[in-house]
């Protein structure tokens, strides 16, 4: 070999071993980071709502279902297994459930948690609100989603919205509402700020878990009981406790269902398996509110025309007098607290900026298409 080959020969030998090195190096700093991107999770989820609960447990957009797309857009690195309400521990006891690490996630409603934290009521519903379309506008590109995490982060927790029935219907009632002081001594399950409101008029507030409506209605413990709307509720069989069934959306214009997390375990997940989390909560965001959308109407037609259920808006006079009452009583409440007032104050500032958008576009339109104004 030349002197002049055997140059080229060794400078080729060197810069091949310094890319190897240099590129084994970098695989030995890297290794750290693969082995925590294909790290395995399994966590565990509870329910405040009991087996087979459609939507709220199974079905489109149902947290059954955001475990099976979690599982399957990780390849199987994050698998949540899911626990009804009774299954693991008792429907209303998930927050301190996760907040202890006892389990990683929980599904429910945040206006569970009003006697802990006043202001998350404002992340499920509030009366005369947004609807399905405005607060999902609040929450993820009006600054909700982060008040929501200020609010839960000396908790240890972190939420996500991840189902939405849309709009509620009003309840049944085993007497007719013909003027407010229909409302004077009956005793409701209501939960919620509607709640707080309904209490001003003179009703006796209950708090059931879904599970326990119906007994309680039919056998008179409660004259009164809001759900959710026509499926789930004639699935509860509430039909043959009571035949009036009023609507007019006032107290749930929306609600929100809550993915709460332990903030710990989500700091534990490396940043890929947080994406697939995020964007599975959205997305049954999305379907469960499609699946209710579809399944309303038949279930109502069905109530009335089967069941001998009485379907009616609640009468005007009442529903004026009811948002006075709103008003006055989200803003004596939020008075009391300056995080619930932040809250209040992000939530009807938004919600009036979108009311005006509301005004020109959606509620032109609904005119036009509604042959009728009231229900028969």
């Amino acid at each position: 070999m030349t002197n002049l080959k055997r140059r080229d020969f060794l400078t080729k030998s060197a810069l091949g071993t310094a890319v190897v090195g240099a590129a084994a190096g970098a695989a030995v700093f890297a290794t750290p980071h693969i082995a925590r991107a294909q790290e395995s999770f399994n966590w565990k989820m509870t329910n405040a709502y009991g087996p087979g609960s459609p939507f709220y447990v199974t079905g489109p957009g149902s947290p059954e279902d955001f475990c099976k797309r979690v599982t399957e857009m990780s390849s199987g690195r994050l698998n949540i297994q899911h626990f009804a309400a009774g299954e693991l521990i008792p429907a209303l006891e998930g927050f301190d459930a996760v907040q202890a690490g006892t389990v990683e996630m929980n599904a429910a409603n945040a206006y569970f948690w009003a006697g802990k934290i006043f202001a998350a009521q404002y992340f499920t519903t509030v009366p005369f609100g947004l609807n399905f379309q405005g607060v999902n506008a609040w929450l993820y590109h009006g600054g909700g989603l982060e008040l929501w995490h200020e609010l839960y982060q000396p908790y240890g927790l972190i939420a996500f919205p991840m189902g939405n029935t849309g709009v509620q219907m009003t309840g049944w009632f085993r007497e007719p509402i013909e003027s407010l002081d229909d409302f004077n001594g009956l005793k409701m399950r209501i939960p919620g700020l509607a709640g707080k409101v309904y209490q001003q008029i003179g009703v006796e507030v209950k708090l059931l878990p879904g599970g326990e409506i119906f007994p309680a209605l039919e056998r008179g413990v409660i004259d009164a009981a809001e759900f959710v709307g026509p499926y789930q509720d004639r699935r509860l069989g509430l039909q043959k406790a009571a035949k009036y069934y009023y609507t007019t959306g006032w107290h749930e214009p929306s609600n929100v269902t809550e993915l709460l997390i332990n903030q710990k375990a989500w700091e534990s997940l490396p940043a890929d398996l947080q994406a697939i989390v995020k964007n599975a909560a959205q997305a049954c965001n999305l379907d469960s509110h499609s699946w209710c959308e579809a399944n309303n109407a038949a279930a109502l037609r069905d109530l009335v025309e089967n069941e001998g259920v009485i379907a009616q808006t609640l009468p005007d006079d009442v529903v004026n007098k009811l948002k006075g009452i709103t008003n006055d009583t989200l803003e004596a409440e939020a008075a009391k607290d300056p995080l619930t007032k932040k809250v209040h104050d992000a939530f009807m500032a938004f919600r009036d900026t979108h009311r005006e958008w509301a005004a020109v576009s959606e509620k032109p339109y609904h005119g036009i298409i509604s042959s009728k104004d009231g229900m028969s």
